[in-house]
């Protein structure tokens, strides 16, 4: 099996086209559900086909979208590039670094508004679906270098079927588009950093690094 394709994202302008709240809908949908036309997207986004088409065009223009191949005009069917995207690691200016805040601020206002859906169904939908379903809420003391670990063992774990998103021949049948989202953000409300370590080693949100497949 192919390792899944992360593109590293570290230009100013290539992050803020993925912070469009609408743009990022679009590439969620391709990512999801495509290959798509501009009139498939349009109709799963609830915008206008003209609309979708321009927006695509800015996708393919920083790299996220490409054409699949046949139809023409807003009857072309556009896929997705890359499984996914990661920016906010190392050093970066404040413009990258502010851009990548808005980037990651646009993804998590798309992913509540899918839980938000979810939990509206949850109830019409068949048990085993309904079962599975999970959302943990914990705290945990943590060494920056232990941190570091569970991220990486946590990245192994959500990436373990990424290459599924772009290869409909992967999926099992059954199998269905599920949303998984994790997070590990230390406190800092003045307790825990006042009762820990030294201040010098608490992580920036320059530090911080995201990763999302297509809305990202």
């Amino acid at each position: 099996m192919d390792e899944p394709r992360t593109r590293k994202i570290t230009d100013v302008d290539t992050l803020r086209a993925l912070a469009h709240p609408l743009r990022l809908r679009v590439l969620d949908a391709v990512a999801v559900h495509g290959p798509l036309t501009a009139t498939e997207v349009a109709e799963r986004v609830g915008e206008s086909p003209a609309n979708c088409s321009w927006h695509l065009r800015q996708l393919a223009r920083y790299g996220f979208v490409t054409e699949a191949g046949g139809g023409t005009g807003r009857q072309r069917p556009w896929r997705l590039v890359t499984e996914g995207h990661r920016w906010g690691e190392g050093a970066e200016s404040p413009a990258l670094a502010q851009a990548g805040d808005a980037a990651l601020l646009a993804l998590l206002d798309l992913e509540h508004r899918k839980l938000r859906g979810w939990l509206a169904v949850r109830r019409q939908q068949s048990p085993g679906w309904r079962e599975v379903d999970f959302l943990h809420q914990f705290i945990g003391w943590y060494t920056a270098a232990e941190l570091q670990d569970l991220k990486a063992e946590l990245s192994t774990v959500l990436a373990r079927h990424l290459n599924r998103l772009a290869d409909p021949a992967a999926r099992p049948p059954g199998s269905r588009p599920v949303r998984l989202l994790a997070w590990a953000v230390p406190d800092v409300d003045g307790t825990a950093v006042a009762g820990g370590a030294d201040t010098e080693d608490a992580p920036g949100a320059g530090d911080t690094d995201a990763e999302g497949n297509g809305d990202r």
